[in-house]
């Protein structure tokens, strides 16, 4: 579908409309976000995080603190996305000194201890969530609006920056980084750094959806925005579509999402039809459905450069030699 018709959408719809198929589409949007941001780190650097609902939380609750402040809640997402990524800096200090499941276990304690954090301070409302202030001033369809471009637009930001970034000499340092670090170094690529700017951006655009998501939902708790539920997404989201592809995580967001709103009234079954998706995937895709050579080949957004044979001149001779 394309972009501009999606855009013009909350000004077309009628009533009934707006509130199924928008409100729907901000949830496949924000997952589409999420899943592209998770794959950034752990799909081009190597870096498989569980605890990247920290800036999640982060962005959520910073937008509440703007908007008390009386910043307007539609403008404050930015605002809130710098903070997200503030926050990261000095954390990235410190995990990007582990490897592997060390690191992964970092993320996840540092998610719990800023969820902790929150809980605990009676100033964001403890364990008992805020709503978010600021939104009476816009009638209701014209913030279901606003909520809705800014998913869409963060989604297309999302999904198009990661594949630009892939394209320059960033995305080439960033998947070597990914194949072998040991190797990337000894080849002059400065792992470290490359390592820290993809959990950054990564940090930056989660943070974008926190905010956005509790400009959805108009409330937000810890135990809701911190929660591991998010990064279990993300690792789904992702291995089903196929780590280090762009496609992948838009497949991965677009079957979760389907299966979500397929199985919604079942209960329990929803995880179990998750876990029997994610066991055969893993066993005739291990992949992941975009990550076969097949589908690669074939890839809607190529991020591989391939080169030919270079064009030797007709009339060359080697350098030295007689006419």
């Amino acid at each position: 579908m394309d972009v501009r018709l999606l855009a013009v959408l909350p000004l077309i719809a009628i009533p009934y409309v707006l509130a199924r198929a928008e409100y729907a589409l901000v949830d496949l949007f924000l997952l589409v976000c999420l899943a592209s941001l998770w794959n950034l780190p752990a799909g081009y650097a190597g870096l498989t995080s569980f605890g990247q609902q920290a800036y999640l939380g982060t962005g959520a609750y910073a937008l509440y603190l703007f908007a008390a402040a009386g910043i307007d809640p539609a403008f404050g997402v930015v605002l809130a996305a710098l903070t997200a990524a503030i926050v990261a800096l000095p954390v990235s200090l410190v995990v990007l000194r582990l490897n592997a499941g060390y690191f992964a276990v970092a993320t996840w304690v540092v998610a719990e201890v800023l969820r902790l954090f929150v809980t605990l301070s009676p100033r964001v409302g403890g364990n008992t969530g805020v709503s978010l202030p600021g939104t009476g001033r816009y009638p209701l369809v014209l913030w279901q609006a606003i909520t809705y471009w800014w998913s869409l637009g963060l989604m297309t930001a999302c999904v198009g920056g990661v594949y630009l970034l892939m394209r320059s000499r960033f995305g080439l340092r960033a998947r070597a980084v990914a194949a072998d670090p040991v190797a990337a170094a000894a080849t002059g690529v400065a792992v470290g750094r490359v390592r820290r700017i993809a959990y950054l951006l990564s940090a930056l655009g989660t943070g974008a959806v926190g905010a956005v998501l509790f400009c959805h939902h108009l409330y937000a708790a810890p135990a809701s925005v911190f929660g591991p539920q998010y990064s279990v997404a993300m690792l789904f989201m992702v291995l089903i579509g196929g780590l280090g592809t762009i496609e992948g995580p838009i497949l991965g967001a677009l079957l979760y999402f389907g299966l979500q709103q397929l199985l919604a009234g079942y209960g329990p079954w929803y995880l179990v039809v998750l876990g029997t998706v994610a066991m055969l995937v893993t066993l005739f895709a291990p992949r992941g459905l975009c990550g076969g050579p097949a589908a690669r080949r074939a890839s809607l957004f190529p991020i591989s450069s391939r080169y030919g044979p270079s064009r030797v001149r007709r009339n060359a001779r080697p350098r030295g030699s007689s006419p």
